[in-house]
């Protein structure tokens, strides 16, 4: 059985009241809800961190290194500058995919850059709650994406 780290960022833990006309209406327990739903379906195991401290993503990213099959990241802000991030995930071996709610490349001109989708297996924006969905379905299963 596959187990797969689901690691959010700086600010998600203030979904659904953080910018709803950016995120929406529904709360990071929806989504670990939906996830943990979809998780029972593939027949895999998924776990749930959330932090707004780099220092704690990263020791994450080495913690779960032989524990993980995979794992799906929304770095928050961290995407954008986080070198330290960046080299957590070229550190591992497993799969990371990398997913933001919004389409960053149609925000703000400094959202567009993202240091640490290069060292993943592909890069999910746009799609709300549903790129985490395709994420778990690609690392469980490989569906979604040229493999």
């Amino acid at each position: 059985m596959k187990t797969i780290l689901v690691l959010n960022g700086p600010n998600l833990n203030r979904l659904g009241l953080r910018e709803p006309n950016v995120y929406g209406h529904q709360t990071l327990a929806d989504l670990e809800s939906q996830l943990s739903q979809l998780a029972d379906k593939l027949s895999c195991k998924v776990m749930f961190k959330q932090s707004n401290h780099e220092g704690e993503i990263i020791d994450w990213i080495h913690e779960f290194a032989d524990q993980i099959d995979g794992l799906i990241i929304n770095p928050g802000a961290f995407t954008h500058y986080s070198y330290a991030v960046r080299d957590a995930i070229a550190s591992i071996t497993y799969p990371v995919i990398e997913v933001h709610i919004s389409n960053i490349h149609a925000r703000e001109d400094f959202r567009h850059k993202s240091v640490t989708a290069p060292l993943t297996k592909g890069q999910i924006v746009g799609l709300g709650f549903k790129g985490y969905h395709y994420a778990l379905l690609n690392l469980v299963e490989g569906e979604g994406m040229n493999e």
